[in-house]
């Protein structure tokens, strides 16, 4: 989400610069040239809101952007434009200042709201949705939180560098991150999850060796105890069976690609594995319905966006995250 903001403030802020370089070059006098910069104005502002309102209602988890909302999108935006066109070429030249003033405006405010907001976005708080029931009942579906992204470090924006880390990743954080998948056509739990957020709890740490066992999590080899947190259903598990070749298995889990092979029955018996260095095994609470570091493997520091912080929506349901 930060980065569409950022680049929408981007946008906005080189159209209100280039406005005011043809203005004192006195390129917007006629009232074609007018008509068309207003009609620039309202398809591109328009454009920029359904970018940003497309990633929102799709709930906030990075999903690529239907076909549908853009041509939808872009529809609106280009009918707008012509209208735009058309009023703004009629328009008297003490309306036409008007609305030129009324644009720019718009367009300083929409690139100032733009960068502060992306900046908080980048630095400290992101908001965030969930969309399915993987870390029931900490966490339900259309539960609204905030993600602290200042927690593990500040990342300076398009790199994986970090600095000023407040606090260490842990067993039992709950972190939102983005999938480990660097192919839009890679497949995971049915289908593509490429740039999408997930939100899970972390199992296990870097060198840490991981099995489930009856549904079950192991570390190191022994069982981890139960926690409140957890929830299981009552069904008939796949007795446990560790495969002859470990390192093969191994590698197809780091490759992310171990559900293709094996689907469902890495629900109840999975692994060994060790968790490479830099990464982590992340499982969702509600651990029978849940895509998560058992099929698709271990989480990237790098891709570890924060730590999920407090749920600010349904009132009925506002706290702070444990």
């Amino acid at each position: 989400m930060e980065q569409r903001l950022f680049l929408v403030a981007c946008i906005m802020y080189a159209f209100s610069l280039g406005t005011r370089f043809l203005k004192k070059k006195g390129k917007l006098s006629t009232p074609k040239a007018f008509g068309g910069w207003h009609a620039s104005f309202l398809f591109i502002i328009l454009g920029c809101a359904a970018y940003v309102l497309a990633f929102v209602m799709g709930g906030g988890t990075g999903e690529p952007i239907g076909t549908g909302k853009i041509v939808l999108g872009a529809v609106i935006a280009l009918v707008c434009a012509v209208y735009g066109y058309y009023k703004a070429r009629k328009a008297e030249p003490k309306k036409q200042e008007q609305m030129m003033k009324a644009d720019l405006e718009w367009s300083n405010t929409v690139y100032f709201a733009g960068f502060v907001a992306s900046f908080v976005m980048f630095f400290f708080i992101q908001a965030f949705k969930i969309p399915s029931a993987s870390m029931r009942y900490t966490l339900v579906e259309g539960d609204h939180l905030f993600v602290n992204k200042a927690a593990y470090g500040f990342r300076i924006p398009f790199t994986n560098i970090r600095f000023g880390e407040f606090e260490e990743i842990k067993p039992g954080d709950i972190i939102v991150f983005r999938f480990p998948a660097k192919d839009r056509k890679q497949q995971n739990c049915g289908g593509s999850q490429y740039g999408k957020d997930f939100v899970k709890r972390v199992i296990a740490m870097p060198g840490d060796t991981v099995q489930v066992i009856n549904g079950r999590p192991w570390v190191n080899g022994k069982d981890l105890p139960q926690q409140p947190y957890e929830v299981y259903e009552n069904v008939e598990r796949t007795p446990y069976f560790e495969e002859e070749d470990q390192a093969q298995y191994q590698k197809i889990w780091q490759e992310h690609q171990l559900d293709n092979y094996l689907g469902l029955y890495l629900r109840d018996s999975f692994g060994p594995v060790t968790v490479p260095e830099g990464t982590y095994f992340a499982m969702g609470d509600n651990r029978d319905n849940s895509c998560d570091s058992r099929f698709w493997g271990p989480v990237p520091r790098e891709n570890i966006k924060g730590k999920a912080w407090f749920v600010h929506w349904p009132l009925n349901r506002i706290r702070w995250i444990k």
